[in-house]
């Protein structure tokens, strides 16, 4: 009987703190809380974005669309030169945050 005692106690012991550890804590953020963290940041990366493609001496004074979903940049607008329209990406690409750049511009040699 007692070979069968402390084995049980052992497993049993171990199930219950397995239990009590996933019980919801303070720090889990609901999804909620995730959906507007992930909102603020895909602004945050949006807004980076911008101030990049405009500091940078190839894509600066370009009107430029900047969306943002899950970390993912959409870049649309028109650009006036084929250096602006392949230089987007990567300055895009280069701000922390962002996963992927989907380059939907547009030059246009024409425009003003």
């Amino acid at each position: 009987m007692k070979s069968f005692l402390l084995p049980g106690m052992l497993i049993s012991a171990v199930l219950i703190a397995g239990c009590a550890s996933t019980g919801n804590s303070a720090t889990s953020a609901s999804p909620a809380q995730a959906a507007a963290s992930a909102t603020n940041t895909d602004a945050t990366i949006t807004q980076k974005v911008k101030d990049s493609l405009q500091g940078d001496p190839d894509t600066a004074g370009q009107k430029y669309n900047v969306d943002t979903a899950q970390g993912k940049v959409t870049l649309k607008g028109e650009v006036k030169s084929v250096a602006a329209y392949r230089k987007a990406p990567v300055v895009a690409k280069a701000v922390p945050g962002v996963v992927a750049v989907d380059n939907q511009l547009v030059v246009c040699l024409t425009c003003k």
